[in-house]
């Protein structure tokens, strides 16, 4: 034990180490889904999260530590929101076939979204740096962190909050649309998309093509509402 203790401690002070674990647990993660046949229960994100927060304490690794290595996964965020112009450009026109409805949805759902959550944790008497952080949590992360920090909220726990809801939306949206009996699958993608941002994208190209491409546009349309909206509705909260 005192020898594992001590190549742990020499490996545990390289930044590569955590990277590695992050990318190792999500392939376990990935292995499991695709084992169960690619149900909504077994997302890969969550199992990645449940290994590595279990890791994470079975070591008494500190978060701080953790993301000095993991850090570049976070900045690859940034490039892949901004690779979501590609989908749009895509299916550009079959956008402008169908703009005053994905108009109408992305103002409904992501108003939604903000206020909804907003009430329900004031109701429940939720203030301050908490209530602030709830607010742009169904935005993409580096969206979302963005709002958070600039109206005064935590980041850190917006951070939480923002994969939370993206691995609740991932499990949930097919059997519930599904349930609803709606099928046209620009609609699924677009809903998914708005609600549950990029883990929810992924979700959707994993089960139709044209769906995951207009939960990318969702999903963009929706962060760039939310950064507009956000800072004014919370106004009204305080």
């Amino acid at each position: 034990m005192s020898e594992f203790s001590e190549i742990w401690t020499y490996l545990a002070e390289g930044p590569l180490l955590w990277l590695a674990a992050t990318l190792i647990a999500y392939s376990i993660g990935d292995a499991l889904f695709k084992f169960s046949g690619r149900k909504p229960l077994v997302n890969p994100v969550l199992i990645a999260v449940v290994l590595l927060a279990g890791l994470l304490g079975a070591t008494d690794t500190s978060y701080a530590t953790y993301f000095e290595g993991a850090q570049f996964v976070h900045f690859m965020l940034g490039p892949a929101t901004v690779a979501l112009a590609i989908p749009l450009y895509v299916n550009l026109n079959r956008i402008r076939e169908a703009a005053l409805p994905i108009f109408l949805a992305l103002v409904v759902g992501s108003l939604t979204a903000i206020i909804s959550a907003l009430g329900i944790a004031y109701a429940l008497g939720v203030r301050g740096e908490v209530l602030l952080s709830i607010a742009p949590k169904s935005a993409t992360a580096p969206v979302a962190l963005g709002v958070s920090e600039a109206i005064g909220g935590s980041p850190t726990l917006t951070a939480v909050l923002v994969i939370l809801t993206g691995i609740t939306g991932a499990v949930v949206a097919t059997p519930l649309l599904n349930l609803m009996g709606i099928k046209d699958w620009r609609a699924r993608g677009f809903a998914v998309g708005v609600a549950a941002h990029g883990i929810g994208t992924a979700r959707a190209f994993q089960v139709n093509e044209t769906a995951g491409a207009f939960a990318g546009v969702g999903m963009g349309l929706n962060a760039l509402l939310t950064a507009l909206a956000a800072p004014y509705i919370i106004r009204i909260f305080l």
